[in-house]
């Protein structure tokens, strides 16, 4: 069971005081009615905000506390690398059922706390809740651009270059195999356990005005690219051949196609820069490749093997899609 609100809020404030050096310098957080957090001169505030809900977003019986936690912060941090962002402070509002050990609530904070320090990120505040059912987590993030240099999804001009880090479909695929009733060591498939939220490699290209539109990978590439040609106006043909399929566990098996291109949470980095634009094939220490074309079509095609091409249609994550 988990403890009372109040010494839950306690506990919650005590470990978040025990990762020194997380968060930026001036912030008020826990134990006022709202947080103070103050927002660098000259530049505007990021908010985006993620649930995590049990057997939807994670299983109790799949997902280790830690990496519950992990994957509830990485979502913010992800979002807000996606507009060319530095985080600042996070907001956790946590509601749990009465039979929740208070040591999954310990593991959950622990990896939570654990990416907010790599990230000088503060948990600032939330409110805690008794859930009648599952657990339920919900994430607002907050973070900072410098004025009119966020990067929008509606950036992206026909001519430009559609750009990916990193590799794709290794989240998908751990799932597929979560469901097959295989048991899986989450340090092995660290991908889906513990995602790299690309936030360096966002602020690169936001400093160097390469990325003219950008959004991470959440939803599956079909799905997110999908929401860049539509915010802009375009269409986009990729090239299967350059699509970076990912690999899973010590084994290294190279998953399916259709994980990389419909899977979801990735949190790997899509844009789109202009041709003249010269893009690093490595930013941050992670890989970067250019997988098709900006096109004035609004219509996506994903282009095979042998110049043969065929409509590309939008088939990752949606909620209420039955």
């Amino acid at each position: 069971m988990p403890l009372p609100e109040k010494a839950l809020i306690r506990r919650i404030r005590d470990r978040a005081a025990k990762y020194p050096g997380a968060g930026p310098h001036g912030v008020i957080g826990i134990g006022d009615d709202c947080a103070v957090v103050p927002i660098p001169r000259g530049h505007e505030a990021l908010v985006t905000t993620d649930f995590s809900l049990e057997d939807v977003h994670f299983k109790r019986v799949w997902h280790p506390p830690e990496s519950v936690g992990h994957r509830c912060l990485a979502r913010a941090l992800s979002d807000i690398a996606a507009m060319g962002g530095e985080p600042l402070a996070v907001f956790l509002s946590l509601a749990v059922p009465p039979s929740l050990p208070q040591k999954w609530v310990d593991g959950f904070l622990r990896g939570l706390l654990t990416l907010a320090r790599e990230f000088n990120v503060s948990l600032a505040g939330g409110d805690t809740a008794k859930s009648p059912g599952g657990i339920l987590a919900d994430i607002v993030g907050l973070g900072s651009v410098p004025k009119g240099k966020g990067v929008l999804r509606s950036g992206a001009r026909p001519g430009d270059r559609i750009y990916l880090t990193g590799e794709l479909g290794a989240s998908a695929a751990t799932i597929d195999l979560l469901s097959s009733g295989k048991k899986l060591r989450p340090r092995e498939f660290a991908s889906h356990f513990f995602p790299r939220p690309r936030v360096a490699v966002a602020g690169f290209l936001r400093e160097r005005g390469l990325a003219s539109a950008m959004i991470d990978i959440s939803d599956g590439l079909s799905t997110d690219l999908g929401h860049i040609c539509d915010e802009s106006e375009v269409g986009a043909e990729l090239e299967s051949e350059a699509i970076p399929v990912a690999t899973v566990g010590n084994a290294a098996r190279r998953v399916d196609l259709r994980f990389a291109l419909h899977g979801g949470e990735d949190y790997e980095l899509l844009f789109t820069a202009p041709p003249k634009k010269r893009v690093p094939l490595r930013i941050a220490g992670v890989a970067v490749r250019p997988i098709g074309v900006v096109t004035r079509a609004r219509q996506m095609f994903l282009v095979q093997k042998g110049g043969v091409r065929q409509r590309l249609q939008p088939q990752g994550w949606e909620h209420f899609n039955k």
